[in-house]
């Protein structure tokens, strides 16, 4: 896969992003970059002014651990953005012991089986869910359908959280703190890009996504990543109001790029009691099903 202008742009970025002061580098006169020289980053990573160019023309293939990890170092990156990079190299590479991700079958369905089900029923205090690194909603707990009523509501479908954040003006309502909800959006689909550069379906959403929305173009040419697997958020569901919770992201040995995620409100806190009114409302009303028969 000749994915060179992927990798140009995120050096490029990343370079940009660390000043001279923060990576202990004189500062001098005259300087035309934001951030660090091509050379001053080469000299930290201990490689020549010309192969570190070469790298950051895109020219990643064949690149060893150990180069990857001194760029990795001289750009301050953090475990997301190195995660990144290595995934990038693997994109990149086809004969290293950098192995190439595994081209998925085109056309494949995902449903979730039985136990998975059963398992997501059986948290009743809170929101569970299933989600691919495109953020397609594969499965729910009856719970996380309520929750997640404006997305599986919305009049872009199919029910996918990316889709929702930035083409349906509902989701200005939902998150409250819509700038760095829609950041985090972007960065996981960055990161899900580099990680499985073969996803169809990815590039189709990053297409429309890209289209349709100024917001999500201007956020996916920062090239920013991030591991998003615990942390709080805070919402406001249209029938209980604002609800801050907890949320805890689980990989799923079986089923390799599809993350579970529950979510959970402090003991005894307005959150807690909003997620039990939301459960009797859930209860009384018949919840739309998670969607079934979903490209992973």
């Amino acid at each position: 896969m000749d994915n060179r202008e992927e990798v140009r742009e995120f050096l490029i970025s990343r370079r940009a992003k660390i000043t001279p002061e923060q990576a202990g580098v004189p500062a001098g006169s005259n300087r035309r970059v934001p951030g660090l020289r091509r050379s001053e980053v080469a000299a930290l990573a201990d490689v020549s002014i010309e192969y570190y160019s070469k790298l950051e023309r895109g020219a990643l293939a064949g690149v060893s651990a150990t180069v990857l990890d001194a760029i990795a170092r001289a750009l301050q990156l953090d475990e997301a953005e190195r995660a990144h990079l290595f995934d990038l190299a693997r994109a990149a590479d086809g004969t290293s012991a950098i192995v190439r991700p595994r081209r998925r079958a085109k056309g494949k369905q995902w449903s979730p089986h039985k136990s998975l089900q059963w398992t997501l029923d059986a948290v009743t205090a809170g929101p569970a869910f299933v989600r691919n690194g495109r953020m397609d909603l594969l499965a729910a707990n009856q719970l996380a359908q309520a929750f997640y009523s404006p997305v599986y509501d919305s009049r872009e479908q199919p029910p996918n959280i990316a889709r929702f954040q930035f083409l349906d003006p509902a989701s200005h309502d939902f998150y409250p703190d819509w700038d760095g909800f829609a950041d985090i959006c972007v960065a996981i689909l960055r990161t899900e890009a580099g990680r499985n550069p073969y996803d169809k379906g990815l590039h189709d959403l990053v297409g429309e996504l890209s289209t349709r929305s100024e917001a999500f173009r201007t956020r996916w040419g920062a090239h920013n990543v991030r591991h998003h697997s615990t942390g709080m958020k805070t919402f406001h569901h249209p029938v209980v109001g604002d609800i801050t919770i907890a949320y805890e992201g689980l990989e799923m040995a079986t089923e390799p790029g599809l993350t579970l995620t529950i979510y959970t409100a402090e003991p005894g806190s307005p959150s807690e009691e909003a997620l039990r009114l939301l459960a009797s409302w859930a209860a009384s009303h018949e919840a739309q099903p998670a969607p079934r028969n979903i490209s992973r």
